[in-house]
């Protein structure tokens, strides 16, 4: 159990049933904070709900939202806001990657991409606007990528989500400092999540690259990011904001 302060609010997590999300929701779980888990894969953010509330008796819910739907969105924060009480904390953790090379570029795939891992950001935070702007402390993550900032060759869409997604979260931090909200991304190197399982063991090498790119040698875990949100989430991090936090191993500097 850790010490960080922490304002005691619910945290709205999207991609919160599995990978980083899950671990973040965790994280946050185990230091007091109520948590409302939102996945497309409703059963299992049921059960990850059901199982962080069991192990850290704190309140939870879900909900099975796919993010795209931003009509759902007003009605999805009235529930989790009803079910965990007041919310103060929102990360944004849902994300595709559909790598394909410029040459093999289509608009589906192109948009698809985008509309998960940066329209839906800002838009949910819209949403919660009014929630966020009713708590001292609040503050908001949003899980961008080393991509964004290296750039992939073999997968521009989702680079170029990662790069706005940035872009976004410095926009509105500068907006929302007013209302004393906080606003960081985490740009995550290479982790073990169910995101990299399929192309790890489709491509013979891939996962030891990963590793030669890392400093120390190996990929990272999801609750090593995880423990960056809930610092940036809680009161230790009360003077941080517009800022992105690479948390790679080293595969940053050593590409540069």
């Amino acid at each position: 159990m850790t010490g960080l302060a922490s304002p005691g609010t619910a945290v709205v997590v999207t991609g919160g049933a599995s990978g980083i999300g899950r671990a973040s929701a965790r994280a946050l779980a185990e230091v007091g904070r109520p948590v409302a888990i939102w996945d497309v894969d409703a059963e299992v953010a049921a059960t990850v709900a059901k199982d962080i509330a069991s192990e850290f008796a704190v309140a939870t819910c879900s909900a099975g939202i796919d993010v795209r739907e931003s009509e759902r969105f007003p009605a999805v924060v009235a529930a989790a806001r009803e079910a965990v009480g007041p919310i103060g904390g929102f990360v944004h953790s849902a994300g595709v990657s559909h790598p394909v090379p410029i040459d093999a570029l289509d608009v589906e795939s192109w948009d698809l991409v985008l509309d998960i891992n940066l329209r839906a950001y800002p838009l949910i935070i819209k949403a919660l606007l009014s929630e966020l702007r009713s708590h001292a402390g609040s503050a908001i993550v949003g899980i961008a990528s080393v991509n964004a900032i290296l750039g992939n060759g073999a997968n521009p869409a989702y680079s170029a989500s990662k790069a706005g997604l940035l872009s976004v979260t410095r926009s509105l931090a500068d907006g929302l400092a007013a209302d004393g909200i906080r606003v960081n991304a985490i740009c995550p190197g290479y982790i073990r999540t169910p995101m990299q399982d399929e192309p790890m063991a489709n491509v013979p090498g891939l996962e030891q690259a990963y590793e030669r790119q890392s400093m120390l040698g190996r990929m990272g875990e999801p609750e090593e990011i995880a423990r960056v949100v809930r610092f940036l989430l809680s009161e230790e991090a009360s003077f941080i904001t517009a800022e992105h936090v690479i948390v790679d191993g080293g595969v940053v500097p050593s590409q540069r």
